[in-house]
């Protein structure tokens, strides 16, 4: 009896407006219920404006890219300095 009341709670939050449906870059997310042949997503109410920045921060699915840079060093002016931190 009290999963069916917490049923029809649940169902009534998404149900409401309250929770906006879910837009296509949710797809394949963790997070995503359907209620009433709709999707929704669990974890925020405005899906959409999750993605405005970037990527969304619950997203189960989408992984940050992380760019690593490279730096040229110029073998002459590396070994200056360090002979130079070596006279003191």
């Amino acid at each position: 009896m009290a999963k069916a009341a917490a049923q029809d709670n649940t169902l009534a939050k998404y149900t409401n407006g309250s929770f906006k449906p879910v837009i296509d870059k949710c797809e394949g997310c963790e997070r995503i219920i359907d209620v009433e042949s709709a999707k929704y997503c669990k974890a925020y109410s405005l899906p959409e404006a999750k993605w405005r920045l970037g990527i969304c921060n619950f997203a189960t699915h989408a992984k940050p890219e992380i760019v690593v840079a490279t730096i040229k060093v110029n073998p002459l002016k590396a070994s200056k300095r360090a002979s130079g931190k070596k006279k003191k």
